[in-house]
């Protein structure tokens, strides 16, 4: 929808000033005049005008703590409208902020809440607006906004434990990587002009790390260019259908990551669909919605299966169980909460499960890597040490 600056005087004769978004200027006139307005003036918002950028600085958490703080409000029975105004001028996020600035100027020009979040998909996922849309349709906005807020901080919490498992690993690699260039570009160079002095030949050990420090002298601005080049290519195929497909498989496959990546999937299935299926959204539309924000292509495909066989009239569990990627467990926990109504229930009950399984993934995670990093670690620079030193062995023999 196209964005329109306005301006009007208001019933006490002073001029207001704002922006719409509309299809046409017609509907952007009859916007403004429902905040009974006179004199109106509508003109498109210019390409080059200041205003928010979707991607530009709005994070998950930002938005769960939008709709933690909305749920209270609503609860303690504050009107919509003036609900959104008093969040948009208590929150701290420019870009946030704007949003709900726009996100109220919708909704005071007659739009529904639903309606005006969908019109920033970029914040408002289509999960989100499914479930205002169940709430506004059955009178239990209150109920879903809690829910939302209850489904975003339990969310933020696995994306936190997920983040967490690698956070140290990769901070003692790049630390690792650090100090053997430093060895070898600093020390071993140094070492090395006192033992081509003496005249003899280096040992083994000591001309393989010699080699490799003269190495990356002489190729170490290639070499960077090849590591960015290699960073940024492996990014860019991340952005392709199969360079995307590829990873996600892997990481569903690979030992170890396999374990804690199936867990954090089953655990998002889980609290995605059991939200939107108690918040009165249709299994067919929950999956939908699941498959779209499961953040891995393989299980993605996944639930898209399970909702094609669900449409062809077989209840969900089988379609779950031939995908390949959720225990028996599960499998049996939904077919119960099928049977006896209670899915919605179930699969938080499966959820909160998983959460409990991911922090025991992570952990085992995080004790596999550490030691083996540390290992590796010790064992380089351990060998670049003893290499230096069997030079100077031989030196103080041949003195002796």
């Amino acid at each position: 929808m196209a964005k329109w600056d306005y301006k009007g005087k208001n019933p006490s004769g002073k001029f207001e000033t704002g922006e719409v978004e509309a299809a046409s200027q017609e509907v952007a006139i009859s916007l403004v005049r429902r905040k009974r307005l006179t004199d109106v003036t509508v003109k498109k918002k210019a390409l080059g005008a200041k205003g928010f950028q979707m991607g530009s600085g709005i994070k998950s958490t930002d938005l769960a703590r939008f709709t933690r703080q909305f749920a209270v409000m609503n609860s303690a029975g504050l009107a919509l409208l003036n609900a959104l105004q008093v969040l948009e001028e208590q929150c701290e996020n420019p870009a946030m902020q704007e949003v709900i600035r726009r996100v109220a100027a919708s909704v005071s020009g007659g739009t529904n809440l639903s309606q005006a979040l969908a019109m920033h998909p970029k914040v408002f996922s289509k999960l989100y607006v499914h479930m205002v849309a169940a709430g506004e349709a059955g009178g239990a906005l209150e109920a879903i906004l809690n829910r939302l807020a209850d489904y975003g901080e339990a969310n933020e919490r696995l994306k936190r434990k997920v983040k967490g498992a690698m956070t140290y690993p990769v901070i003692v690699m790049i630390v690792a990587i650090v100090v053997v260039t430093v060895l070898l570009t600093l020390v071993v160079p140094k070492f090395a002009e006192i033992f081509k002095s003496g005249g003899k030949a280096l040992p083994g050990p000591t001309a393989l790390v010699v080699g490799i420090s003269d190495f990356l002298q002489n190729y170490f601005l290639l070499l960077l260019i090849l590591v960015i080049g290699g960073i940024i290519g492996f990014v860019q195929a991340l952005k392709t259908p199969g360079g995307r497909w590829a990873f996600d498989n892997f990481k569903i496959k690979a030992p170890k990551i396999k374990e804690l990546e199936v867990k954090s999937a089953i655990s998002r299935f889980s609290r995605t669909v059991g939200t939107l299926l108690n918040s009165g959204v249709s299994i067919m539309d929950a999956l939908e919605v699941t498959a779209k924000t499961s953040g891995n292509v393989v299980v993605e495909k996944a639930i898209m299966y399970i909702r094609e066989q669900i449409a062809g009239g077989k209840p969900i569990a089988e379609p779950m169980k031939e995908v390949g990627i959720f225990p028996g467990m599960v499998v049996q926990m939904v077919a119960v909460g099928e049977k006896t109504g209670g899915l919605g229930t179930m699969l938080t009950k499966v959820a909160d499960f998983y959460d409990e399984e991911v922090d025991a993934a992570v952990e085992s995670l995080t004790a596999m890597i550490e030691p083996l990093i540390i290992v590796f670690l010790g064992i380089v620079i351990g060998f670049i040490l003893v290499a230096m030193y069997m030079p100077m062995f031989s030196m103080g023999e041949t003195v002796e």
